[in-house]
């Protein structure tokens, strides 16, 4: 009983679902539904935007299963809940009513739900679609085709009606004429075609048609909301026939020597019963339009025309259509070429011509340029021009100077010619010779010139007529470019005296620059140019010029850059601008006059990088360049130099220095003292010469330095006192030294003998000893003399024993000067002592004889 339990709820919703599966009845309109439900719409088909009302019907005793009040009715717009009112109706019924205030959409399906014990079935369907009435058509037209004769009618469609709307082309007779001829009364109209697809054309057959009867001809839309007509046509189907083109047959001139030609033509089959009116239209080869010849009448034959150019090839084509009738034309027939017959050139050449003398040769080059004839005086193909000194005259041969077939030629005539003579010739003749005559320039200027953009190719030239005269203008310009040339073409004429404006054409393209002169030409002289330079249209310059560093210091920086080529400047140069920027994005800038190729940048701080660049700009835009990176100076160049400078000086002055204390002894010695060495004196190599025999002195034998042990002082008996007894032995007794002594009244002066010495022994032995002083040199401070003792002892001189060892040889002392006896006489150091002791001219140094005193102690 459990499971049997369970599994009702399962029974229930199976038997449900089998009662309400789809595959019930469906009902008109496009609902469909089960046999217990129902779906009710109140249209179908609503204009867009509209409400939409709908109402759900549940017969629960025809849905076996469904308990009484236990239904709920749910809808569904598409995949979109809608809420609706449920209430019971007659019968034991459920009904749900819904009202869609404001239907947007172009098509929707409408689903009733009915829910029953949590499961949910649809139970029916409504379709429903909103559009709007059909657009009127319009722009109906209709032409007849005589190959088939049938109509072909095409019309433009309206907007979109978002609904199915059918489309028809009708036709009626006239109610004025005689409907019975089109089959059925305007009442009983007949469809004349139905388009296929999307198509908005279509071609009523031959068999529902009336020729050369008014026929009622309109397009009908139709759709669920309503039905438009286009605008009717009456027509005879024959008014709108498109007839077949005719075809040319010959073309010829007539008579000959004139502008005028024959042409004959024939229709074709179809349209050889019809009256027709036809047009010709022709062009040469560098025409850009057509010329159009009108109101040529007939079926067929030959029609003339006049003012064709000689010897031009011309293009002719003809069309046709009804003459009664302002239908359609035919197409162009196939076109057909021809070419007049020429004729002599006729008309004047524009010359222009320059001038110099050949040298000493007496003679004058002429360069003469010359605008070929315009086509309309050229007459035919123009084989050559001639240039001739006079004017060719029958009969007579005139010498030519230049024959070619260019449009410029450069020869000589004598140094006295003032006039040519240039003409230009074909297979026909030969033209009126043109005067050109030689005429100086030195004629009035313009008093102004100015050009200005005509366009991308072309340029207006104005200027400001001088006050006398004009009888033509010369317009001459060339591109500047970086390779100068010479273009022959780059040069009008402008006849009219009168003006002052002229286009310019040939040869002028966009971004580059032209140099324009104007001569004025008078009657008996060419004026002197006038210059002006222009472009046709501007914009920013190719690229800018490179910058490079020409000198920097500390705060400065001069730069220089070369100019932009005038091929790539693209316009006239306004200026140019620097900009330069240090490590901390401090942006500084300068223009500059577009003449200039350098510029200073100052203010800069000394020792910091910079990066800079410029920018060259026109009237059009600018360009900018790369950039350049310095770094300025710690010193400037002045500092610097002067830098150098006071270290050259100081090194000029030290070597001036040295050389002065090397070059100058009395600067040198009061820096280094000139003290003699007694080692190097004459006094240690001289030796008594009754001792040279005995004594072996080594610096007798061989130079060098040699070291004095004993000096003999001999005594003279001049001097006032006896020699001492000589003791016996192989040598003669050692006489006593001399010393001199210092006088009160000259100190420093004098001499005397020097007292014998006891030894340290006490005993008598005598210790002779020899001392030797002298002033400075000259040019010396005077200082305490300087003694130099020689002894033949080994004993001290102190008077006391000391355990010190003996003094050095040569040991300089000094002593304080002494009150000696005074030498006799005044003379100081009289000569005769020098001679007398030998000893002291042994001392003799270079610059003894300045020795002014001399001391013996």
């Amino acid at each position: 009983m459990a499971r049997r339990g369970a599994g009702t709820p399962f029974l229930l919703r199976l038997s449900l679902l089998l009662l309400l599966r789809p595959g019930g009845e469906w009902g008109p309109c496009r609902s469909r539904t089960l046999g217990c439900a129902s779906v009710a719409v109140g249209s179908p088909t609503v204009p867009l935007g509209s409400a939409v009302t709908a109402s759900c019907t549940i017969q629960s005793e025809l849905c076996r299963g469904l308990e009484r009040g236990k239904v709920r009715i749910t809808w569904m717009l598409d995949n979109e809940p809608m809420a609706g009112s449920q209430r019971q109706g007659p019968g034991g019924t459920e009904v749900s009513n819904l009202t869609l205030p404001r239907f947007n959409r172009t098509q929707a399906k409408l689903w009733c739900w009915v829910e029953w014990n949590g499961t949910k079935q649809r139970v029916g369907v409504a379709e429903i679609r909103a559009g709007y009435p059909p657009a009127k058509p319009f722009n109906l037209s209709c032409v007849l085709t005589l190959s088939d004769y049938g109509l072909t009618c095409q019309w433009q469609q309206g907007a979109d009606s978002h609904l199915p709307t059918s489309v028809a082309l009708k036709c009626a007779g006239d109610p004025r004429g005689h409907p019975s001829r089109c089959r059925r009364s305007r009442a009983q109209a007949v469809t004349g075609c139905t388009p296929q697809g999307d198509r908005s054309h279509c071609t009523v057959p031959r068999r529902l048609l009336q020729l050369y009867r008014q026929m009622e001809i309109w397009v009908s839309a139709t759709n669920a909301l309503g039905t438009a007509e286009s605008e009717h046509l009456y027509i005879d189907p024959m008014d709108v026939a498109k007839l077949d083109p005719p075809a040319l047959q010959s073309i010829q001139s007539i008579p000959f020597q004139t502008d005028c030609i024959a042409l004959a033509w024939e229709v074709a089959r179809s349209n050889a019963f019809m009256e027709l009116q036809c047009e010709l239209r022709y062009r040469a080869a560098e025409d850009p339009a057509w010329a159009l010849v009108t109101d040529i009448v007939g079926q067929a034959g030959t029609t003339q025309h006049c003012g064709f150019l000689f010897g031009t090839r011309y293009h002719f084509q003809m069309r046709c259509r009804r003459s009664s009738a302002r239908g359609y034309w035919s197409e162009w027939s196939p076109g057909r070429n021809f070419t007049t017959h020429e004729k002599a050139p006729t008309g004047k050449l524009d010359a222009w011509w320059s001038a110099r003398p050949a040298g000493a040769s007496g003679r004058l080059e002429v360069q003469l340029r010359w605008k070929a004839p315009r086509r309309q005086e050229a007459n035919g193909r123009v084989l050559g021009y001639r240039v001739t000194l006079s004017p060719r005259r029958r009969g007579r041969d005139t010498p030519t100077v230049c024959n070619t077939t260019h449009i410029q030629c450069n020869f000589s005539v004598p140094a006295g010619t003032r006039r040519v003579y240039l003409s230009a010739y074909n297979a026909a003749g030969e033209s009126a010779a043109t005067e050109v005559i030689l005429l100086e320039r030195k004629g009035q200027p313009l008093a102004r010139l100015w050009a200005v953009p005509g366009g991308e190719r072309s340029l207006w030239v104005r200027w400001e007529a001088p006050p006398a005269p004009v009888a033509a203008y010369i317009l001459e310009w060339q591109r500047v470019s970086s390779e100068r040339g010479r273009c022959s073409a780059c040069w009008q004429m402008e006849r009219d005296g009168a003006a002052t404006t002229a286009l310019i054409q040939d040869g002028i393209e966009p971004f580059q620059r032209y140099n324009i002169s104007v001569y004025p030409l008078y009657k008996d002289a060419i004026g002197v140019p006038v210059h002006t330079a222009a472009y046709s249209k501007q914009k920013a310059p190719s690229y800018a010029p490179k910058l490079h560093l020409k000198s920097i210091s500390k705060s400065d920086a001069e730069l220089c850059w070369d100019p932009v080529p005038v091929e790539m400047q693209n316009g006239f140069i306004t200026s140019y601008t620097i900009f330069w920027a240090n490590s901390t994005t401090e942006v500084s800038s300068a223009t500059v006059n577009p003449s200039l190729s350098s510029f200073v940048i100052r203010e800069l701080k000394p020792s910091t990088l910079y990066k800079v660049h410029i920018m060259a700009s026109t009237a059009a835009g600018s360009t900018n360049g790369t950039s350049l990176t310095l770094v300025t100076m710690v010193l400037d160049d002045i500092e610097i130099q002067f830098l150098f400078l006071t270290l050259a000086l100081i090194f000029v002055l030290l070597i001036l220095l040295l050389i002065c204390f090397q070059k100058n002894g009395r600067v040198k010695k009061q820096f280094w003292p000139s003290v003699p060495d007694p080692a190097n004196s004459s006094l240690g190599k001289w030796v008594p010469p009754f001792l040279q025999e005995h004594l072996q002195v080594p610096g007798a034998r061989e130079p060098g330095l040699a070291t004095i042990s004993t000096v003999t002082v001999l005594e003279r008996a001049a001097w006032g006192k006896e020699p001492a007894a000589e003791p016996a032995g192989p040598f003669p007794a050692m006489a006593q030294p001399y010393v001199q002594q210092e006088g009160p009244g000259r100190p420093g002066h004098g001499w005397a003998a020097a007292e014998p010495r006891r030894g340290p022994g006490g005993s008598g032995e005598t210790v002779q000893y020899a001392r030797v002083v002298g002033d400075g040199y000259k040019g010396q401070q005077h200082a305490p003399p300087r003694l130099h003792l020689r002894s033949s002892s080994s004993q001290p001189l102190l008077p006391q024993p000391s355990p010190s060892p003996s003094p050095k040889p040569y040991q300089n002392l000094w002593f304080h000067r002494a009150a000696p006896d005074g030498c006799p006489g005044d003379g100081g150091c009289p000569e005769e002592l020098l001679a007398t002791f030998p000893l002291l001219q042994g001392l003799r140094i270079g610059g003894a004889e300045e020795l002014q005193d001399c001391r013996a102690f």
